[in-house]
Formats: C-alpha cells, sequence, structure tokens
C-alpha cells in the first residue's frame, strides 16, 4: 500500500488522518445531548449506540465502498491476531501487573507465568497452551500516575477468612465488592459497630455469596434490610440461602444378614466324591 495523505513515521503529517476522530468525537458529543443522558443499561447497549451513530456517518460513503466492494478478496478461513501477548508472573498476593492495573487470580496460580492474550475488553489467560480463565480488562485512572485494579472476590475470599480485618485497609477494597449492596452494607456496618465486627460481618456475607454461588439474590436481601433501617441479619441469610435438603436423595440399605453367606458357601462347596460308571468310588 502507498500512503496517499501522510508518510511513514512523520509525525506531524498525522492530522489529515486523526481530524476524522476529533470530528467523530463531537458528534457523538451532540448525540448524548439530544440523546439527554449518557447513562446505558450495558455495555452492549453502548456499543449499539456507537454503531448507529458511526453508520450514518459512513452512509455518505456508501458508493465509494460498493465500488471497492466488488474486487475484495475473501476472508481468510481463520481469525487474525487481534490481540497483543504479554507474559506476566503471578505474585505471592495472588495477582499480576499488566499495563498498571492488578488483576486478582486464584492462589493456586502463584509463581506460574501466564501468557495473556490482550483484547479491548478482556483478558484471556493461558498456562502453556491452556485456557485457564478471562479477566475484565481494567483501565488505570487518568490524570494520575496510580494503578487500578480489577478484584474478583471469590480469588480472595479465602484469605480473607484468616485475616478479616485485612479488609478494613485493603488498597482495592472498592473494587472487591461486587454489587453496590455490598458497599452499603459495609458502610453501615462500620457506622453501627466497632471495626473488627465489621469486617468479621462483612467478609462472612462475601464468603456466603461465594459458597452458595446467590451473589444477586443476597444482594437483592441486603438491600431489603438497609431500606428497613436495619442491618443484615447473617444468620438469617444463611438460614435462607442454605442447601435445600429436599434435593438430597434418603437412600436405605438393607443389609443382608451373614447367615445367607454360609447358605451360599453350601451351596458352592465342592464334592469330596468322584462318580464312576459302576456308583460311586
Amino acid at each position: 500500500m502507498t500512503a496517499s495523505r501522510n508518510n511513514p513515521g512523520v509525525a506531524h503529517e498525522n492530522g489529515s488522518i486523526e481530524s476524522s476522530h476529533g470530528h467523530l468525537k463531537n458528534v457523538l458529543r451532540d448525540e448524548l445531548l439530544l440523546r439527554g443522558g449518557r447513562d446505558f443499561e450495558d455495555l452492549a447497549a453502548y456499543r449499539r449506540f456507537i454503531a448507529e451513530v458511526v453508520g450514518r456517518r459512513n452512509a455518505r460513503n456508501r458508493k465509494r465502498i460498493e465500488i471497492e466492494r466488488a474486487t475484495l478478496k475473501p476472508l481468510p478461513a481463520r481469525r487474525t491476531t487481534d490481540y497483543e501477548e504479554a507474559r506476566v508472573l503471578v505474585t505471592s498476593s495472588g495477582g499480576f501487573i499488566l499495563r498498571r492495573i492488578f488483576y486478582s487470580v486464584p492462589s493456586r496460580l502463584i509463581g506460574h507465568r501466564l501468557n495473556v492474550h490482550l483484547y479491548d475488553d478482556r483478558l484471556d489467560c493461558f498456562l502453556g497452551s491452556t485456557q485457564l480463565l478471562t479477566l475484565r480488562r481494567g483501565r488505570p485512572p487518568q490524570g494520575s500516575g496510580k494503578h487500578g485494579h480489577v478484584i474478583d472476590y471469590h480469588h480472595v475470599i479465602h484469605a480473607l477468612r484468616k485475616k478479616p480485618m485485612a479488609l478494613l485497609n485493603l488498597v482495592y477494597r472498592e473494587q472487591l465488592f461486587p454489587r453496590r449492596a455490598y458497599v452499603r452494607a459495609f458502610e453501615a456496618l462500620l457506622a453501627k459497630g466497632s471495626d473488627k465486627q465489621a469486617c468479621r460481618t462483612m467478609v462472612d456475607l462475601l464468603a456466603l455469596a461465594h459458597d452458595r454461588a446467590c451473589e444477586g439474590e443476597l444482594a437483592h436481601a441486603i438491600d431489603v434490610d438497609l431500606d428497613a433501617g436495619g442491618l443484615p441479619d447473617l444468620d438469617r441469610l444463611r438460614d435462607r440461602f442454605k442447601p435445600d435438603r429436599a434435593v438430597i436423595p434418603h437412600i436405605v440399605v438393607d443389609l443382608v444378614p451373614l447367615s445367607a453367606y454360609d447358605e451360599l458357601a453350601a451351596v458352592s462347596a465342592p464334592t469330596t466324591g468322584l462318580v464312576c460308571r459302576g456308583g460311586v468310588a
């Protein structure tokens, strides 16, 4: 390919290319004003919004694209490498640092080196050629040299059970809570009780969400208690989310009397006499 707007390696000539980025940002800003807000239900909804805006802008180039489409070759049979590769070491802290972001991983990976495929929205982590887990990609705080954190409470809950008070001064404590309800619960516990009891209760709540896989349902129950002006009742919540005994089958084993084995032994005992044509020898 031959460049027609700038020369490779000459940074000050990139304006004709990068200016379209600035125009797109201005269009997005205007569209958000017309929309009346910047809040979206989820990432997929925001991506649909971006796709609609970009699609309308690209419609003016449709005729030229159709002319070039006739000469395009078929796409490759395999997907191209659309990620960056990195190799990281899992430290004794139970995670690794990549691009100024600390990512937590299961403690069993401490001391191992992972191959990471870095995408725009996620990290695929491999041990050798085996993919172990996928992590959400984090972004460092803008305007500061501080590190960001992507923390999964499932990875650190076992260590917090041993030292609940560590929760009080964790650097990534805000990123540890999976939902807003858990943040509210910890704030209410600190306001109405001692730091030690608040940390112990909060760790027990996270452990309950981990053990019973009830993160969403537990968050709703916590919100109900807090909206009523009370604190989460740990004993009641444990009883509510305990395993259902009805799903555990009751198995009755009928033991065979030992005398039955004597009868089987007598039946299968070999005969001691030899049978001849003329009788028993």
